[in-house]
């Protein structure tokens, strides 16, 4: 098959496994830098042009999209979906993924455990947000943020109000999160390829910081996930409507509590487990791309 790497930075480690493993297998491969790319639109000819040229006889896309991207770089894919292009993330569940509200919307419609979260924007109560989390310390976050960047631990209400305040004067949106004690500093990253679990692992914050990203200087290491932990992870994955993702759970002492789903996981589980992911989506495509293309059946 003739497959499309859309990713920024050819280099980076992710992209260069992805196409190794393509290659290993016998198909062609092209890393596009979709930021650079450009479409023109009229009726029933959607076309994707790069480097002067049109993109053409294309069999899959593999998005590997930045969050500082996600709408143009969402725009790329839906113009090659308009193609009948297989893609492993759809245009759709890749902008809904970024959108931090909407996102636990959908898992919490979908029956998804998750930290009890409060949403706002120009509001002065301020201490009525903080009630309906519960009580400090409380989690603050940015609507719009990746690799743990954009969220802040407040351990005292009067810190909480004084975040919340600073978001209020700039007229930023952003959520308030009940902390969970027990699982300070650490989360668990399932990796999910066609629905199923193909690798995990446990997340520790280094320097006592309670953001366990590995971006955040965090490290890893292999976890076995109980049945309930696969479960959640799964179901969060078909909520968000990503065959491909990265899961990231919390142990609470009411259960595993869903914080996010990344539709463009880095590889670092890799390293840390051993497992070939890139060959596991590699496979996954060849299962799947020759089918009728995937039909989103979550809506906007």
């Amino acid at each position: 098959m003739r497959i499309i790497i859309l990713s920024k930075e050819r280099g980076n480690y992710s992209t260069r496994r992805l196409k190794e493993e393509a290659i290993l297998r016998g198909h062609e491969v092209r890393v596009i830098d979709y930021g650079k790319c450009y479409v023109t639109i009229e009726r029933n000819s959607p076309v994707v042009r790069y480097e002067g040229e049109e993109v053409k006889d294309v069999d899959v896309i593999i998005p590997r999209i930045a969050a500082s991207l996600t709408m143009y770089g969402g725009s790329i894919v839906r113009q090659f979906e308009m193609q009948n292009v297989f893609t492993t993330t759809s245009s759709i569940a890749l902008v809904r993924s970024r959108d931090k509200l909407r996102s636990i919307q959908l898992l919490a419609k979908a029956g998804v455990d998750i930290p009890k979260t409060v949403f706002a924007r120009e509001t002065a109560e301020l201490q009525n947000v903080i009630e309906q989390v519960g009580a400090a310390p409380l989690i603050i976050k940015v609507a719009r943020g990746t690799h743990g960047n954009g969220v802040v631990l407040a351990e005292t209400a009067k810190a909480a109000r004084a975040v919340m305040q600073a978001f209020y004067v700039e007229g930023v949106s952003f959520l308030v999160q009940e902390y969970i004690a027990e699982s300070a500093g650490t989360d668990i990253r399932v990796f999910i390829v066609g629905g199923k679990v193909v690798a995990s692992m446990k997340r520790q914050s280094l320097n006592e910081d309670f953001r366990s990203n590995i971006h955040q200087g965090g490290t890893g290491k292999p976890t076995r996930l109980s049945d309930e932990e696969r479960k959640i992870a799964q179901k969060a994955a078909r909520a968000m409507g990503l065959s491909i993702c990265g899961v990231d759970i919390i142990r609470s002492n009411r259960g595993p509590l869903v914080l996010e789903v990344n539709a463009s996981p880095g590889f670092a589980i890799e390293k840390v487990t051993g497992h070939n992911v890139a060959g596991k989506i590699i496979e996954y495509i060849e299962q799947n791309a020759k089918g009728r293309r995937r039909k989103d059946r979550i809506g906007a």
